[in-house]
């Protein structure tokens, strides 16, 4: 069964999209993203809360939002935090290497693929 991802950043301008973009073609997950601030160009709501299985976040201060701006909506969501630092563009080749290789795991662990890759 696809679990639905949703990657988060502060302004959905150039990290979480590019996750976005990366894992849309991967049939182990359904994904979107959005930021954490006024100023995002996808700003996170509570409706998707309900629609993500795992939230995995850029940063602890994503999470830290999170956890403070939905505290009843996240109390039992997973959210992981990838650190990946605001130092690229939209799909910088560096970028998503860095993504792949550390989404991948939590990917696995949440599809419960047996380790066949799909994207």
């Amino acid at each position: 069964m696809r679990k639905n991802i949703l990657f988060v950043c502060s302004k959905n301008q150039w990290r979480s999209p590019t996750a976005e973009a990366v894992y849309q073609v991967d049939h182990r997950i359904a994904v979107r993203s959005r930021g954490t601030a006024r100023t995002a160009v996808q700003r996170l709501r509570r409706s998707d809360f309900d629609w993500a299985d795992a939230i995995l976040v850029m940063e602890g201060k994503h999470r830290n939002r999170i956890l403070a701006d939905f505290p009843a909506e996240a109390r039992d969501m997973r959210i992981y935090v990838l650190d990946v630092p605001d130092d690229y563009k939209f799909m910088d080749p560096e970028l998503v290497d860095l993504l792949q290789s550390t989404c991948e795991s939590i990917i696995e662990d949440l599809s419960g693929n047996d380790g066949e890759q799909d994207c």
